[in-house]
């Protein structure tokens, strides 16, 4: 809500849903005169905006995601899903943004996956990438209810992720939540196992894919420079996963700092969501207009 009414030219809020009427956010949209329900989706159904809505966004959770797109579908919404639950094709808006407008249903993967998956399509872009594994560290207080019921939707859907849109043959997802205090800002590591590409192309496919990130998500950076590693020199060194592996390990360390507008900075990994679901939302909008369909 507070990310559309600031910086989006493209959408409008309509209404804020929510199931507990004491909730600090649905307080806050009845002070920003925003229409609200708190009775979920049944709720939004009944109110008269629903007519004039073209965009829902779910930030709920994988196995509620199910109904909410059985509504939206129905009632012919377009439905940004912010879960695992992977109803709809997945869209990282850097890397396939523009290729699921028309679909009734898309799903932003995860807080990981938007946060790796761009590096991992970077790679792949110049490379042939046989194994990418990534590793999602993020703050636990940034944990809500939604993240820690749908852990192993993160993985599997994450690592389907890394392959489908990433380009990796083979993609593997770890979550961590550090309990530390202070709390500590999302941190991602990217692993790829590739051959076809030297450092040097490599290590600037990142770089470019790193600025085309902050175009949405400001405070997504690099943390140090590429690490590259050589294996199986002289003779295939097995690796479990893979096989016999001859050529180029990358090592990529990133950081995600949220923009504050709402949730502290620390929590980068909510974030990049929310910012990717805007960018992909505006995408469908314009697209939308562009046909004559709002």
């Amino acid at each position: 809500m507070i990310k559309i009414m600031r910086h989006s030219d493209v959408l409008e809020m309509a209404v804020l849903v929510g199931v507990d009427p004491e909730s600090d956010g649905l307080k806050r949209a009845e002070r920003l005169q925003i229409a609200t329900t708190a009775e979920g989706i049944n709720g939004l159904a009944s109110m008269p905006q629903w007519r004039d809505i073209a965009l829902v966004f779910d930030a709920t959770s994988a196995a509620a995601h199910q109904r909410h797109s059985a509504v939206c579908a129905a009632a012919g919404k377009t439905i940004i899903d912010l879960t695992p639950a992977a109803i709809g094709p997945y869209v990282i808006p850097v890397v396939n943004g523009k290729a699921h407008l028309n679909a009734p249903n898309v799903n932003m993967v995860t807080c990981g996956g938007q946060a790796t998956i761009p590096i991992v399509a970077a790679v792949s872009s110049v490379a042939a990438v046989h194994y990418a594994e990534i590793v999602a560290s993020i703050a636990s207080k940034s944990a809500g209810p939604g993240t820690r019921a749908n852990i192993d939707e993160f993985t599997e859907t994450t690592s389907r992720g890394i392959e489908e849109v990433g380009g990796a043959k083979k993609g593997k997802a770890i979550i961590i939540l550090n309990p530390a205090e202070p709390p500590m800002m999302m941190r991602n590591t990217v692993f790829t196992l590739s051959t076809g590409a030297e450092e040097k192309r490599i290590e600037q496919a990142v770089s470019d894919m790193v600025s085309k990130v902050q175009a949405y998500v400001p405070g997504y950076r690099l943390k140090q420079k590429v690490q590259f590693e050589r294996f199986g020199s002289n003779r295939p060194v097995h690796i479990p996963s893979i096989g016999d592996f001859q050529g180029l390990k990358s090592s990529i360390f990133l950081e995600v700092e949220g923009a504050a507008h709402y949730l502290p900075a620390y929590a980068g990994n909510l974030d990049i969501m929310t910012s990717a679901a805007m960018r992909t939302a505006e995408e469908i909008a314009q697209r939308k207009v562009s046909v004559g369909r709002v």
